[in-house]
């Protein structure tokens, strides 16, 4: 079996259906907690689940925590969030290919996303294919608020999907996640040049997406103008990636995540650079 870690905060409404999904895979469930206030930690009790609880800074910070600080008993580990489901087909394919003896240090794994009840299976969102599995001792995350996990070692795909159906992620919860990931970022790009992950993906046009996805970041959208760049990353993934396809919620999802949020940050950086000026003499020329 596998050891799997679970971030949590205030998720009564959805940590349920993901412990349910876990039957058969795991006989050491460890939550993370974040000082949930709600019924989060009782549920996953009821799970059998190991309860620890810690700071939250970020995903990443919050998961090498983890996995720096808690004794997990199995070999193989697989990084879960509270919203996601893992079905039969590819709970049996985890536990088939983490028994056989070869060099293999982890995994891909292929979401699923559900946005206002659609499946969005356009716009570059599917497939979208995750390194959530790995051994003991061969992976950490980079420490990012877009954060992905790096394994020391050789990786391979996992043919079936699992499931993202976040059930807190209505426009409210949306905007104010995305408030909150756009100061990190911000952050990141202020200081760029004085701090850097321990570990971190390298930016490659032909390695895996996450790593062409990283080169693009850094190599084009990072240079091309600001307020200009949401624009043309928006057209890129409604348009060009077929987006348009997920019909209204595809919209709605692609407007947010693509546009806003990315002109967001754009306006962040705009309003930390503005220079600041004595207004006194046209204040008293008025």
């Amino acid at each position: 079996m596998i050891s799997i870690i679970i971030l949590t905060y205030n998720d009564e409404i959805q940590i349920e259906q993901c412990l349910k999904s876990l039957d058969g895979l795991s006989n050491d469930i460890v939550i993370v907690d974040s000082f949930s206030n709600d019924d989060t930690l009782k549920i996953s009790k009821k799970y059998n689940a190991r309860v620890f609880q810690n700071p939250f800074i970020n995903q990443a910070k919050q998961f090498n925590w983890a996995i720096d600080n808690i004794n997990l008993k199995n070999e193989w580990i697989l990084r879960l969030d509270s919203d996601e489901i893992l079905p039969k087909k590819i709970k049996e394919e985890i536990l088939e290919k983490t028994s056989q003896d070869n060099d293999i240090k982890g995994f891909y794994l292929n979401r699923r996303m559900y946005w206002m009840g659609v499946w969005l299976k356009h716009g570059r969102m599917y497939p979208h294919y995750i390194l959530r599995l790995f051994k003991k001792g061969f992976a950490r995350y980079e420490e990012k608020t877009e954060e992905h996990l790096i394994v020391d070692g050789k990786v391979e795909f996992l043919k079936g999907d699992f499931l993202e159906d976040n059930k807190k992620n209505n426009l409210d919860y949306f905007t104010e996640k995305h408030l909150q990931t756009a100061r990190g970022e911000l952050y990141e790009i202020q200081t760029a040049s004085l701090e850097s992950s321990e570990v971190s993906v390298e930016p490659k046009i032909f390695g895996h997406k996450v790593n062409r996805t990283r080169w693009l970041k850094e190599k084009i959208y990072s240079r091309t103008p600001l307020f200009t760049r949401p624009f043309l990353y928006f057209f890129y993934r409604y348009f060009i990636c077929l987006g348009f396809l997920d019909g209204k919620p595809g919209l709605i999802f692609h407007v947010l995540q693509a546009f806003w949020y990315r002109f967001y940050i754009d306006a962040k950086y705009y309003e930390s650079n503005i220079q600041e000026y004595d207004r006194t003499d046209e204040y008293n020329n008025l």
